[in-house]
Order: C-alpha cells, then sequence, then structure tokens
C-alpha cells in the first residue's frame, strides 16, 4: 500500500534519549501534537490522530473550554450520546467513552470566541493498523495523522455505494462510491489531519493502514 505522509503536523520526535554505562538507547515511538480551530458557536466534525494511553475523554480532550459539548455516536442504540466540559471535567454520558484514533466525533464551541483544540500524544504506526466499521452509519477518521485524498492517499477500502457526508460547518458535502469513483464535489474525498466524516457503508468492513515514521 501506497503510504503518502502529507501532514504529521509538528512530529516532535522519535526521541525519549537516555544514557547509561556510555550506551545510548533511542525510543522506537514518535510523539507529537496536531491543532484544530473550531469556529466560535460552531459545530466540527472530528477524529482523535494520535494515541493516549487510555484515550479516554478526559486524555484525549483535556483543555478544551467549559460548556464545550461532545457527542459521541453509540452504534448499539444509533443515537448521540453527550458530556459537557465544566470546572471540575467532564459531565455527562458520554465522559467515560473512549475516543480512538480513527474514531470520529462531534465537538460543539459553545463560547463567544474561536477554540484552539490541541490533540497531543503518540503517533499510530505499524503494519495492519485498522478502523472496523458496520453497514450503514458509523463516524470515522484516519487512524493517522495525514491528510490526503480518503481513498486514493489515505487507504479506505471503498465499495460501489458506500457514501461519505463530509461536514463543512453548515451541512454536508456528499460523496457517494460508484464503479469506477466518487461522485459530489469531488473524484475523491478529501481530508485533513484529524477530521472525521460520517460513512455510511454498503457493507461492513475494516479499514487497515500499513504506516511508518520511524
Amino acid at each position: 500500500m501506497r503510504t503518502k505522509t502529507v501532514l504529521l503536523t509538528t512530529l516532535l520526535g522519535a526521541a525519549s534519549i537516555a544514557t547509561s554505562v556510555a550506551q545510548t538507547v533511542y525510543s522506537v515511538n514518535a510523539v507529537g501534537y496536531v491543532n484544530v480551530n473550531v469556529k466560535a458557536g460552531a459545530f466540527a466534525l472530528l477524529a482523535n490522530p494520535l494515541n493516549q494511553p487510555t484515550n479516554s475523554v478526559a486524555a484525549v480532550l483535556p483543555d478544551v473550554a467549559v460548556n464545550t459539548v461532545l457527542y459521541v455516536f453509540d452504534l448499539t442504540s444509533g443515537q448521540f450520546i453527550t458530556a459537557t466540559k465544566r470546572a471540575t471535567g467532564w459531565t455527562g454520558t458520554a465522559a467515560t467513552a473512549t475516543l480512538n484514533p480513527g474514531q470520529g466525533f462531534f465537538i460543539k464551541n459553545a463560547g463567544a470566541t474561536d477554540m484552539n483544540i490541541t490533540f497531543v500524544g503518540e503517533v499510530p504506526q505499524g503494519d495492519a493498523l485498522t478502523v472496523t466499521y458496520p453497514a450503514g452509519f458509523s463516524l470515522v477518521g484516519s487512524i493517522v495523522p495525514q491528510a490526503g485524498n480518503l481513498e486514493k492517499d489515505l487507504g479506505y477500502p471503498a465499495k460501489q455505494n458506500d457514501v461519505v457526508y463530509k461536514f463543512n460547518g453548515a451541512g454536508y458535502d456528499i460523496y457517494t462510491r460508484r464503479a469506477a469513483a466518487w461522485s459530489g464535489p469531488a473524484t475523491d474525498v478529501p481530508m485533513t489531519v484529524a477530521e472525521g466524516v460520517w460513512l455510511k457503508a454498503a457493507a461492513a468492513g475494516a479499514w487497515t493502514r500499513n504506516f511508518h515514521v520511524n
């Protein structure tokens, strides 16, 4: 599979160096951060691009503004569960959710000024990094912090009649996979780092990547 690292958004390094008895040991991990701006009073459809030890809501979104609202789509019920950031932490049903890389979610900036969300963590890398999805609707994103076209660059295994709804702030740009290409605003679906989309999959599947930065 062709891997195109379009954007890794300030890779901090394959670092963490320790010295012992004249021997230098290098960590195989790469850590970084990704900044996403959410407009005042607006929704954004995001996906966690980096790994935390637990990928809990508190770990992935520790510093968002008070009164920010998180919406996580529950596949079992087909409905959203929510959590609200308070001064003391996250409260609500979704406060105990897990936001793994490749899982999409909505954020609402309830404030009167733009909000910057900074994701910090380890870059997912290795072979067979996988996002599974059911037939029908789910919220998904790239499992690695990479921008590009959904199918060509990011390796989504498109099937005929798959539909992607890309949130544009006011509604959705809709892309449908036909026999040869996507129909819609473009012949493939452009994705930015940490962007989530609605996927209406024609069949259940697995979006698998081999991705290495070290």
